[in-house]
């Protein structure tokens, strides 16, 4: 969405007007939000040895992997994609054609290969995609497009503009922490678009937009976390895990684990952006 909206490329992502950007912040960030919830949580679970049971044996799954050569070509595809994106100026094509024919090209393959890879039939992957999620997903842009019929994202994005303009940091401070908890309960694509607009255009009129728009797309990426309304993966992956568990998860637990990592994780990408992003820029 920055790419369509500031023109931004792909190494601008990693290094942009002499910082570093997005990948090496959020790489950060999550280095250090694991150390602290090791800290706070994980260790607790491995002291107490609630992975192994009575007899001694491990109840943790398996890391071996059973189809290597399946394994090393999805790795390569995935690659290979990432380096087209990267090219993509010397290319000369879109973001999303290169995504999608990585996505075609690597299908091609495993069908080409065949029985020499231990896989389903793409028949039988498509007949075991998790429909749940996809009608949540449907669900949540039908919320999210109400929402913009209505104006509301709008309203919010030009009620704390004047902020922006009169002191850079406590704009982005607002920007920040008002995003996390709306794209808790709001799919993020759309509030984090309308923003990235409403950040276009106080450009013109001198506020340099790149401080506002990578605390808008930190915030609103870490605080999808919040629930699964925020994030359509997060809503696939608690389906997973009550499939390999057995049980349904209750929304506290879930939330006992989401609203901890998604506060250790806000705060610490604030403060980078702020040091490094923010009061650099200030006059």
């Amino acid at each position: 969405m920055l790419h369509s909206v500031s023109g931004a490329e792909f190494f601008d992502f990693i290094w942009h007007q002499g910082r570093p950007s997005s990948f090496p912040i959020l790489s950060v960030t999550f280095l250090m939000t694991l150390g602290a919830m090791y800290w706070l949580t994980f260790r607790k679970f491995r002291a107490s040895g609630s992975a192994v049971a009575p007899d001694g044996t491990s109840h943790m799954p398996s890391a071996r992997i059973p189809d290597p050569l399946f394994a090393g070509i999805v790795l390569f595809m995935f690659a290979a994609t990432i380096v087209a994106m990267a090219l993509r100026e010397a290319l000369g094509v879109k973001l999303g054609f290169i995504a999608l024919t990585g996505a075609l090209s690597l299908v091609l393959v495993l069908e080409v290969m065949g029985e020499r890879l231990k896989k389903p039939s793409f028949e039988e992957v498509v007949q075991g995609l998790d429909w749940r999620a996809i009608f949540f997903y449907i669900a949540l842009f039908a919320l999210v497009g109400g929402l913009e019929k209505t104006g509301i994202l709008e309203k919010v994005a030009h009620m704390i503009q004047p902020v922006f303009k009169e002191n850079l940091a406590l704009g982005a401070t607002l920007l920040f922490w008002v995003t996390i908890p709306i794209v808790g309960i709001v799919e993020h694509d759309a509030y984090i678009l309308t923003f990235l607009y409403t950040i276009r255009d106080m450009g013109q009129q001198g506020v340099d937009p790149w401080p506002l728009w990578w605390m808008l797309l930190w915030s609103g990426t870490l605080g999808s976390n919040l629930t699964i309304a925020g994030a359509p993966a997060l809503y696939v992956a608690n389906n997973i895990c009550e499939r390999e568990e057995g049980r349904r998860i209750p929304i506290g637990e879930f939330l006992r684990w989401s609203v901890v990592f998604t506060i250790i994780s806000s705060v610490i990408c604030y403060m980078l952006g702020m040091l490094i992003w923010v009061l650099p820029f200030m006059k």
